[in-house]
Parts: C-alpha cells; structure tokens; sequence
C-alpha cells in the first residue's frame, strides 16, 4: 500500500501529530532564552568532513552553460552556523533538513532534521544544562514519563549520568583506551588491538586504531549507554576531537560528548575549536583518511577557514537528531514512522 493512502498513513498519523508539537515546543523553548532561529543553505562548497559520511553532490549552473561547479549538499549545517557566530549572532538555533548518502535503517534515513544550536561564551558542559531541559521539555510534550524503545527504557526525568570515554572503556570492555595512546595525536595501533583481543574484538589486518575504537565502541560500549537513564558519554580521545578543542586541565582529551538515551544516540557536541591552523591541519588529515579508504575526498571550505582567522569567539555548539529525539517522544519504533513523506525510492 502506497505511503500516502489514508490507511497507511493513519497508523503514522499519531506519531507525525507529536513531531509537529514537539518542533514547535522546541522553538518556543529556544526564544525563551535568548536564541534567534536562522536558515542557511543545503548547498555548500563543502558538505562537513567527517571522513566516513558519503555526501550528495550535484553541479550548480549559472546563466553560461559552461559556468559550473560542483557543491554538496551539508551533512550538517555546523559551518555557516559558526560564520554566523563570526558575524556578530552570539545564540542561534536551527532546525534544518540534512543529506547523508549510503544511510538507511531504522534509525537513518538519506534525508533528515538536525537540530544544531550554538553558544557564544559558553562551555560545553552548558550545553549538557541545555540536553537536560529541553530533552525533558520535549518528554513532556510527547506525555511521556519515560522513553521506551526496543525493549530498552530511560527515564529523562531522573538524574542523567556522565561518564568519560576511558572510563566506559574501563567499565565495560576492561580496556585502559587513553594507555593505547602515549601520543595523544598519534594513538598506537598494535596497543589497542591486544587489548581488543582480549575483550573478545578480534582485529582484522589493516585495521586502524580508530576502526578497532568504533568497533568496540558498537559492540561492547553503547549497548550500555542511556540504558535506565540518559547518558552523556564526554571526553574523548583527542585523535578523535573533530572539531572541538582540547581539554585545558588533560590535553590528551577533547571537549565533545555525544548524548544516548535507551542506547540511541542522540546528539554530539564540541567546545568549539577556534585556531584555524589546527583546524586545517585535522581536516587535511582526515580527507587524507577518507581518501585511503573511499578513494574520494571533499573540498576545505576556505571561507569557514578564513571565519576562524577573522576571530570566532570562544564558544560551543551541539547536533541533536531531531528525528530520534521524536521516536522517543512519540514510542515511535522507526525513523520511518516519524518522516512526513519518505525520499523517494524509500518507501515502506
């Protein structure tokens, strides 16, 4: 039956009535303090370059047929944002619609809503102050007392748990992870992988040290996490900082956490890294990766470079999936049941 038909869509209808509530909770939620909401462009020069997300690209023309170039659509509208704090706007939100090819399960979809906010002059430990209100603002709307999703439950309305990187390593796969990195920007590769072997992850030739991380990290880390109670899963390794700064007081960490609910990942977060040196150097460094890998890499944006020379003020910002956080809210089973109208050639 096709997705439109009344009867299909009736089961999906509750469901997509709480994500309409939910959004505009939300956006009530951000203008009570402060924040303004802007709308920036799908297509940009570079689509975000985290080395494993594959973009779509497209060919943009001008009015000479021969004047073309390509660009991507974002993965993540966290670059225009951060040239938006450059420009002067110190609280910002946005619910924007985002692009991930070669995604799609009950928890992705190649099209989807990113909720991203950013906070000039705060840290990023006032972004976990943000998690906790606004995720029990959104429970609250959805008349939920706690979150149920397969067979897993967390209760929003408790006190959440913060627990560093190294120790859910520690606690659930007996693994000292920070001891496999003596060099912080250079972790050890044969370290990590005996110490996988011995909690059962069993290495492959070529594996890297980042592989074997996210390997145990699927495996044996997240199936824990958000279990009973929200969890914020902070400090991570700094090879593994993306675009957030090292930790002052342990500069062998990075200021980002990501946010689990019921083993669901919810949300990353950065204090946002503002030396443009550096940040050239990671993202050179990741395309590097991707191309080994995927035989493909996306352009730097030199603009967003050229933000962080000009002075990007100190400052966090967050990515919070829209979509699952309205699963949670609306005992929603699927990403699916939560998406007004599918991309087309993914209908159920």
């Amino acid at each position: 039956m096709e997705w439109w038909h009344p009867d299909s869509f009736a089961r999906r209808r509750p469901f997509l009535e709480g994500r309409a509530r939910v959004a505009s909770r939300i956006r009530a939620w951000f203008e009570e303090r402060g924040f303004i909401e802007v709308e920036t462009p799908a297509l940009q020069v570079s689509p975000g370059l985290e080395p494993h997300l594959i973009a779509f690209a497209t060919d943009l023309v001008g009015p000479n047929p021969d004047d073309r170039r390509t660009l991507y659509l974002h993965t993540s509208p966290e670059f225009a944002m951060k040239k938006l704090l450059v420009a002067g706007v110190p609280k910002l939100f946005q619910l924007a619609k985002v692009y991930r090819n070669g995604e799609r399960s009950g928890t992705h979809s190649p099209e989807f809503t990113m909720l991203e906010w950013y906070r000039a002059g705060a840290g990023y430990r006032d972004l976990m102050d943000d998690c906790v209100d606004l995720v029990r603002t959104a429970a609250r709307v959805g008349g939920r007392e706690t979150f149920e999703w397969r067979r897993r439950s967390c209760d929003p309305f408790g006190p959440w748990e913060v627990l560093s990187v190294a120790d859910a390593f520690d606690r659930h796969a007996g693994i000292d992870l920070l001891a496999t990195a003596p060099d912080p920007n250079a972790p050890d590769t044969a370290l990590l992988a005996r110490a996988a072997d011995r909690a059962g992850i069993t290495p492959h030739d070529g594996d890297t040290w980042e592989d074997l991380f996210f390997r145990i990290s699927l495996d044996l880390i997240e199936p824990h996490l958000g279990m009973d109670r929200p969890t914020f899963l902070t400090d991570y390794p700094v090879s593994m900082a993306a675009l957030s700064r090292p930790k002052p007081e342990d500069p062998r960490v990075a200021e980002r956490f990501e946010l689990y609910a019921c083993g669901l990942e919810l949300a990353n977060a950065f204090g946002e890294l503002t030396d443009a040196a550096v940040q050239r150097a990671r993202f050179e460094a990741d395309m590097d990766l991707k191309e080994r890998i995927y035989g493909d890499r996306y352009p730097i944006d030199p603009d967003f470079l050229a933000a962080l020379e000009f002075g990007m003020p100190e400052s966090s910002g967050i990515a919070l999936g829209f979509d699952r956080l309205t699963m949670l809210c609306t005992g929603a089973a699927e990403i699916a049941d939560v998406l007004w109208a599918p991309v087309a050639g993914f209908e159920r």
